[in-house]
């Protein structure tokens, strides 16, 4: 077979160029970070928080392999808000260290930059599988009940829509999500299929913060996703789930010299209109 090159390839001085040594010096100098925040997410719940622009958010794997399912808005514009499809275009299905996360139109501008990732030695499994997925989206209590004609009220979707309602938003604001630590990738008749997470205790990911960020995340109630929660073999997986911790970090203002925050796109959103020409007879 021949090799293809990806469709969306930088070109010089454009966004998708990344400061490595930037991002990477963030990253080594983590011990000397102040620490702002810090929480536990419980099993199959959610819970939305702020990060603020310079700022490097930590998300671990406390005390076991678990799944989970990342949200992120402009924090004073929802409207602009994580777009999975694209970013699986201008990165990669599944994200690591120096990929970044880019928002919806008319923004499309990277709301996130990933400075750590402890799994990214995983690579690609025997079976095709990459860890942080961005090809699938939540589990939901929708696609659920017509499986399985039952309800279920803590799956990703609802769980991020109780955590994001004290901000004033809704569940028509959860969208496309990165699925943290989950393991996925696409059989040889093209359809996509789960493996069990193998993150361990202490495992993290972690990404700075290029905007004011809200930000959102669901304990997955199929927690490592070794126990099918559909079909014929499916059980609940209680006993598989784990807690995620976050931390947020404020690196010091000399680390962040030269740093400057993404700006909007430069298209004119004017999509081929033109302002009207009005003309005055007498």
């Amino acid at each position: 077979m021949g090799t293809v090159e990806a469709a969306y390839r930088p070109t010089a001085g454009s966004a998708l160029e990344v400061d490595r040594a930037f991002y990477r010096r963030l990253a080594a100098t983590h011990d000397q970070h102040k620490l702002v925040d810090s929480f536990e997410i419980p099993i199959r719940s959610g819970r939305a928080w702020k990060v603020p622009q310079g700022h490097i958010c930590r998300l671990v794997t406390i005390d076991g392999p678990q799944v989970a399912d990342l949200n992120v808005w402009n924090a004073h514009d929802p409207r602009e808000r994580m777009w999975a499809a694209r970013t699986r275009q201008l990165q990669r299905a599944h994200v690591s260290t120096f990929d970044r996360l880019w928002s919806t139109l008319p923004f499309l501008r990277p709301l996130v930059t990933v400075t750590h990732d402890t799994l990214s030695g995983y690579g690609v499994d025997g079976d095709g599988g990459r860890v942080h997925d961005l090809l699938g989206t939540r589990c939901d209590p929708y696609v659920n009940r017509m499986l399985t004609g039952e309800n279920f009220d803590f799956h990703c979707h609802s769980n991020l829509v109780r955590a994001v309602l004290p901000y004033g938003l809704t569940e028509f604001d959860v969208h496309d999500v990165l699925n943290v630590f989950q393991c996925t990738g696409l059989t040889d008749e093209d359809r996509y299929f789960m493996k069990a997470c193998p993150a361990r205790p202490g495992d993290f990911f972690e990404f700075f913060a290029e905007l004011d960020l809200l930000c959102a995340l669901s304990t997955c109630p199929g927690g490592d996703l070794s126990v099918p929660m559909w079909g014929p073999d499916a059980r609940d997986p209680l006993d598989v789930c784990h807690p995620i911790g976050v931390e947020v970090y404020q690196p010091s203002h000399d680390l962040l010299r030269g740093w400057q925050q993404p700006v909007r796109a430069a298209y004119d959103t004017m999509h081929g209109l033109r302002v009207p020409q009005w003309q005055h007879t007498r």
